[in-house]
């Protein structure tokens, strides 16, 4: 997540108004029980009504920050995941929110164990600005279904977007139940400082560490989704042509700028070229033209546009070959066109650091065991992908490596999968959610144990007798 665009509002009055909001929502907490199963379910219906009234205009204000980001990826990759989380936890709430039953051990008897799933009270959602929707959004669905009051800071690289959201959520909720704080950097660094019950931040790895830096004092526990440098591994026995359509499709989705885009192809040496041009022509049969392409997504800052070019010039200046589309007209759109690099240095930045971008570079292999290495040798990615039939190369790849989430035979899916968690691994993140595994992220398990009448436990005690030794020898099998 970038913070280098200022708030208009002066610091000490945004410093207040969001110290005031936090107090206001911890308040709340404290004045009243947690929220019923009916009050949780209103709370979604609502905000999924917010979303579908409102579907024209988030279109309209998402592209406008963009400068152009195609309605359809933003269907796609915004509206549609946000409403399939609502409609998922609606269905599976009342389950999770009954007491789970546990086990007693026999010592114990007779008595019983359960858990409870509590709120956490005052949960802070910091949302980048490649899905500003979606990664807003569906934390604020989980953190609700398990009862949590919440505030949330956009980033403002969207600030359209951000905007937006702060109107139509504080006109659908109560500043003490959901509220939305703008600002850049500096509200940023004090939302992390904030004694949240929790914190979840999406954006960069550099962030990520002042986030968790700024969450230690207060002993907030944070979930981290961080990015890196996702990894493909193309199998000879895949279908090169199929592999290049679904791989140009993940890749060139919202130009790129998609956390568990595929970074980086590995491919059987002798295929690089071949894959290559397969690539190009899948990308040009996607978007035909750059220039004046609704459906192709601009770059969101001459920065980060600046960021990408200068990747691919140091990657040719090193010796890489590019494959690319026509540029002509493209800046001017700050569009930076599909991409493919061959012969590619490890040292240059397009493969040191996340691209985030629609370059994608492809690195040879000459054994399944290079290939296993390469990725083992960098930080655990957020996501990896495989094209294979064999199952006991997936096997191999599954057991090798290790990385937040795989998909097998295609990019990205994994993501969307309500019933699996989402959530990185080592330096691309700490801790996962999306539907159940975001409700249990979202609440305390609360342990309770209950004796029954005609425990007997209290007769196991000092001055130690006959019974405490008849006890121990039983129950350590003396």
């Amino acid at each position: 997540m970038n913070h280098s665009v200022h708030s208009v509002t002066p610091l000490f009055d945004s410093v207040n108004e969001l110290q005031s909001l936090f107090d206001a929502q911890r308040h709340a907490v404290r004045r009243n029980r947690a929220p019923s199963y009916v009050q949780r379910m209103h709370a979604l219906d609502t905000l999924m009504q917010m979303v579908k009234s409102n579907r024209q205009k988030l279109l309209e204000t998402i592209s406008m920050d963009f400068g152009n980001r195609s309605f359809a990826e933003t269907e796609l990759g915004e509206l549609m995941p946000i409403l399939n989380s609502i409609k998922y936890v609606r269905a599976h709430l009342k389950t999770w929110m009954r007491p789970h039953k546990r086990k007693v051990g026999m010592a114990f008897k007779p008595a019983s164990a359960r858990v409870i799933y509590e709120p956490l009270g005052v949960v802070g959602v910091m949302a980048p600005w490649n899905y500003p929707l979606t990664l807003t959004l569906v934390p604020l669905i989980e953190a609700l279904a398990a009862g949590n009051r919440v505030i949330i800071k956009p980033s403002e690289l969207t600030p359209r977007t951000a905007q937006l959201l702060k109107d139509l959520i504080g006109s659908a909720f109560p500043k003490d139940q959901i509220t939305v704080i703008t600002g850049g950097p500096e509200i940023a660094a004090h939302f992390s400082t904030l004694p949240f019950d929790h914190l979840l931040f999406t954006g960069s790895t550099r962030i990520g560490r002042q986030v968790m830096a700024a969450a230690a004092p207060n002993l907030t526990p944070v979930t981290l989704e961080l990015g890196g440098k996702s990894p493909v591994v193309l199998c000879r026995d895949y279908s090169l042509k199929k592999a290049a359509r679904i791989i140009a499709i993940g890749k060139f989705f919202n130009a790129g700028q998609t956390c568990v885009a595929p970074d980086y192809v590995l491919a059987p040496r002798d295929l690089v070229e071949v894959f290559a041009t397969a690539l190009l022509d899948e990308a040009k049969a996607l978007y035909p033209s750059i220039t004046g392409n609704k459906d192709y997504t601009s770059i969101i800052s001459p920065r980060h546009y600046e960021r990408l070019d200068d990747m691919i010039e140091q990657a040719k200046w090193a010796g890489a070959k590019t494959w690319q589309l026509s540029q002509e007209g493209a800046a001017q759109e700050r569009k930076i066109v599909p991409t493919i690099l061959t012969d590619v240095s490890l040292e240059a930045t397009v493969m040191r650091e996340e691209i985030f971008g629609p370059i994608l570079p492809i690195i040879g292999y000459d054994t399944f065991e290079q290939a296993i290495e390469l990725i083992n040798d960098r930080p655990k990615p957020l996501a990896l992908y495989c094209f294979s039939h064999d199952t006991q190369v997936i096997k191999q790849i599954l057991d090798r490596t290790r990385s937040g989430g795989v998909t097998i035979n295609g990019t990205m899916l994994h993501a969307t999968q309500e019933d699996l968690p989402f959530g990185g691994v080592g330096e691309s993140g700490t801790g996962a959610y999306h539907g159940y595994d975001g409700f249990v992220r979202m609440s305390h398990a609360r342990g309770v144990f209950k004796l029954s009448r005609f425990n007997m436990s209290h007769r196991i005690a000092a001055p130690y007798g006959k019974m405490t030794r008849f006890i121990t020898r039983l129950m350590l099998g003396k």
